[in-house]
């Protein structure tokens, strides 16, 4: 048997239900005469008559019985599969797969997830904490989280919360090397890098003319992650430029002081991304719903 007699062998065990050419077409939406020449060919093809026609009746031949046994446990295995599909995706159970950036995840999305999870026992979250960039439709991820401007196109994203972008050092560093009071000043300090933005983007700032206005600054510190630039600011290695969200606690305690601020707004969103808009599990939906609600209700920065 060829698979594309699949059709074909669908439609022979409908005739065969149902004992007619034209109640099997009207079940199909397709033309009478259209049944019968299918069901010819797949007598052709088969090298066997599964049916025996008369003006009056239709009854299966031998090998018609036969063929139809298998074709009725194929169309109630498809139509199970199907029904299968159709419950997946409208049942709240199931595993949803996650990435997150790692100190937003640690600092907030485990706490967001923790309520969800309580109200959905048949749900299982699978995160994936990193800051690197993945793709959104290729990477297999149900949801992804990004923080920033949004650089992918053809994907459904969904504002959680706005932040910003500050401008950090610890007293310590800032009795040891000065206090920066414009841009220009910060070629004389320390400036710790992240390298998973382009310098030219993270030390950037609004010159006298509102322009964009570019500081060629120098670090002896680069990390992958926002967390270790925290901790070295912190600890005095020198000036960072981390999340709002990342340094509220330490600037509400004094443990870090905000820099610059006249001269930079940069705002930024924390958003949960789909690969698409449509077709997307009943259970992904309602996650995507709380996270937007807790962080409606939920402070995450020093704003």
């Amino acid at each position: 048997m060829q698979f594309e007699n699949l059709p074909s062998l669908a439609l022979f065990a409908e005739v065969a239900r149902l004992r007619s050419f034209s109640a099997a077409a009207r079940q199909a939406g397709i033309a009478k005469s259209a049944v019968s020449k299918r069901i010819a060919r797949l007598e052709d093809d088969l090298g066997v008559r599964l049916l025996r026609r008369s003006t009056r009746t239709l009854a299966l031949t031998d090998e018609g019985v036969r063929v139809y046994e298998h074709c009725a446990a194929i169309v109630a295995s498809a139509a199970a599969a199907e029904r299968s599909a159709r419950s997946a995706s409208e049942e709240l159970r199931g595993t949803i797969r996650i990435n997150a950036p790692v100190t937003f995840a640690h600092l907030h999305l485990a706490r967001a997830l923790a309520p969800f999870l309580a109200s959905h026992p048949g749900i299982a979250i699978d995160l994936a904490a990193d800051d690197r960039y993945v793709d959104v439709v290729d990477s297999g991820y149900d949801i992804i989280i990004r923080i920033g401007r949004l650089r992918d196109s053809g994907v459904y994203a969904k504002k959680l919360v706005a932040d910003r972008l500050v401008i950090v050092a610890a007293p310590d560093y800032l009795a040891r090397a000065g206090t920066p009071q414009a841009p220009g000043d910060l070629v004389r300090h320390d400036c710790l890098h992240y390298t998973l933005v382009p310098m030219a983007l993270e030390w950037r700032f609004r010159g006298a003319n509102g322009q964009p206005l570019h500081v060629p600054v120098r670090g002896t510190l680069t990390a992958t992650d926002g967390a270790v630039l925290r901790a070295a600011a912190i600890a005095g290695v020198g000036i960072a430029v981390l999340p709002s969200f990342m340094v509220a606690d330490d600037l509400a305690a004094g443990r870090l002081v905000p820099l610059l601020e006249r001269f930079r707004r940069a705002e930024i969103g924390i958003h949960a991304m789909l690969a698409h808009r449509t077709g997307t599990p009943r259970r992904i939906r309602a996650l995507l719903d709380h996270l937007v609600e807790y962080f409606k209700q939920t402070r995450v920065s020093a704003l």
